[in-house]
């Protein structure tokens, strides 16, 4: 009976499982399914776009020299109006001296009634001629002159009335194109507000995918504070994968590098700085108060109202070992940064705070020894209430983030998370600045270089002893992908790892697909790599410059793009999980 029992809830749970796995498979291939719809419906609204985008320019380029030619010709007319206003004058001052010289002319003919004899007569008979000649040239010219005023004034006023009749065409023509402007301008908007609608439609089905896909790779096993017993860190440099010549890439620190270091803490509390100090290293402009949860209780998940101080001595985020190896500060400035985070989070205890990496790692049990000293003596400085730290700029207690080994550089939440807090800080967490990475590795002047997990390379692959190595023509086809999406970013969806089903529900191209794209794209792709170099932003603490040589060539990638695309396309789970990295060759 118990064996029929026993093989009847086996049963259950292969039906449970098998129920799960196929929800799961269903799940990818109705978002996959959907991905496809919604990307067919991006990329035609993307070419509409385009096209009444170009549509609005060309109009906007019409309109421009329309407006330009309009200007041009009232200024013409202006200029017309005085020409013709300056002929009228000078028109008028002609007609005078014509009247004037034709009334003298015409009353010297009548006063010599007898000029035919008296012309005949004279003594001097060519003076006589040369007079008579004389006026009736000058009177001549004058009407000559008078008749050329006439016609260039009736040219310039021609010309105006031209000007204007064209400025009244301009005029309507202007108004015929603004108006075609405005309805292509109407278009486009419905069409970029339909185009923002799927984007966010695609963005958010993908984080859907992420989700499912990030269960794949949390084998990394990334621990997210000092105290976690997580591991997932192994230094590969000796180990040999069963291949030759390799390549692998080292981050300094995890995982996000925003507040407190606490293996930083760790190595400023054995040099002898005490827990404000250390505090103060690592949040900006703060300042260190007294403050009592609502009735000294904690709402922690699963465990209802906890006094605040029996909350803070379950926490499980700092070794309590370190109280004695000379970290006894650390643990102190651990216990401040805690209860503020916990104030913070729960605005002061009337909200709930879950037990997690998530929040604050919640042990359900006094975990004893030194630690519980610290938080006895950072609750003895208050009385019934707790030290949290308050920021100087807002007056707020802060949510006092703190993560495991930082790789000797801080971060502001805006620099990770977009959301900048004035309390968090961009600074070297260093004794010293080193000239290379290489010395930033191996030298001791990092406060944070006693952890384990202060340089790592992170992923691996059982067939190759369990390790992160990549072959030459693995960070070749790594390097050749990126190649390829600077090239034409539309195809990205293709350059996914391809060892794994493709997030995007498309074909994932395989290393000699990818080297066909780039050669039909006028590149040259490479084989495999026999060097890679590194540069890097000391003060920033960031990898700034990759270059990959090999057979084919050379390429030189930006550090935070060459991150995100190793990310996307290594084999295994493979991961480059920060922003200062170095690579080691063997």
């Amino acid at each position: 009976m118990l064996k029929k029992a026993g093989l009847i809830l086996l049963v259950i749970i292969l039906l449970i499982t098998t129920t799960v796995v196929w929800a799961d498979e269903n799940l990818l291939k109705e978002i996959e399914s959907q991905l496809v719809d919604l990307k067919k419906q991006s990329e035609s609204l993307s070419k509409n776009i385009n096209t009444r985008q170009q549509e609005v320019a060309k109009l906007n380029q019409e309109l421009d020299a329309i407006k330009t030619k309009t200007n041009q010709l009232a200024e013409e007319i202006v200029k017309k109006e005085k020409q013709v206003n300056l002929g009228e004058k000078t028109l008028g001052y002609q007609r005078i001296l014509l009247n004037e010289r034709a009334r003298s002319y015409y009353k010297n003919s009548n006063k010599n009634a007898l000029t035919l004899l008296s012309f005949i007569t004279a003594d001097n008979l060519s003076q006589s001629m040369e007079n008579v000649f004389y006026q009736k040239t000058v009177v001549d010219e004058d009407r000559k002159t008078i008749i050329q005023i006439v016609l260039y004034i009736k040219n310039l006023e021609e010309r105006k009335k031209q000007l204007e009749n064209e400025k009244i065409r301009l005029n309507i023509l202007q108004k015929e194109v603004d108006r075609q402007s405005q309805v292509v301008k109407v278009e486009l908007t419905k069409d970029q507000q339909s185009h923002q609608v799927i984007q966010q439609q695609i963005a958010s089905l993908t984080g859907r995918q992420q989700q499912i896909l990030a269960q794949k790779l949390a084998g990394l096993n990334i621990p997210q504070s000092a105290g976690s017993g997580m591991g997932g860190c192994v230094d590969d440099r000796e180990k040999d994968p069963g291949f030759g010549s390799r390549f692998t890439f080292f981050t300094f620190g995890i995982p996000h590098r925003v507040g407190m270091n606490q293996w930083g803490a760790y190595g400023r509390a054995r040099s002898g700085q005490d827990y404000k100090e250390i505090l103060n290293a690592y949040y900006n402009n703060v300042r260190i108060e007294c403050r009592n949860f609502q009735d000294n209780k904690l709402n922690v998940q699963g465990y209802g109202g906890v006094n605040i101080h029996e909350y803070l001595k379950g926490l499980g985020e700092m070794p309590e070992g370190w109280g004695n190896d000379g970290a006894y500060q650390a643990l102190k400035a651990q216990v401040v940064a805690a209860a503020s985070f916990a104030f913070a989070y729960t605005n002061g205890g009337s909200g709930e705070i879950c037990t997690t990496q998530s929040c604050q790692v919640y042990l359900g049990h006094n975990k004893g020894g030194r630690w519980e000293d610290a938080v006895n003596e950072v609750k003895n400085n208050c009385g019934d209430g707790i030290e949290v730290m308050v920021s100087n700029d807002t007056n707020e207690v802060i949510k006092a983030w703190y993560a495991s080994t930082f790789g000797g550089y801080t971060w502001t939440s805006g620099e990770i998370w977009s959301s900048n807090k004035p309390w968090t800080k961009h600074s070297q967490d260093l004794k010293e600045v080193f000239g290379s990475l290489n010395e930033l590795r191996d030298s001791d002047k990092s406060y944070d270089k006693a952890s384990p997990y202060y340089y790592c390379d992170w992923g691996s692959r059982p067939e190759y002893n369990k390790t992160a190595w990549l072959k030459p023509e693995e960070l070749a086809d790594i390097a050749n992908a990126l190649a390829l999406a600077k090239r034409d970013n539309g195809i990205i969806s293709h350059l996914s790892q391809p060892d794994k089903p493709n997030p995007d529900g498309t074909d994932t191209w395989d290393q000699e697909k990818v080297k066909s794209e780039i050669r039909s794209r006028g590149g040259s792709p490479i084989n495999f790599v026999s060097d890679v170099g590194i540069d890097w932003d000391s003060g920033a603490g960031k990898t700034t410059t990759v270059r990959i040589s090999g057979d084919g060539g050379s390429f030189s990638f930006d550090g935070r793009e060459f991150k995100d695309f190793f990310n996307l396309r290594a084999p295994a789970n493979i991961q480059i999980v920060g922003l200062l990295y170095n690579v080691e060759k063997r």
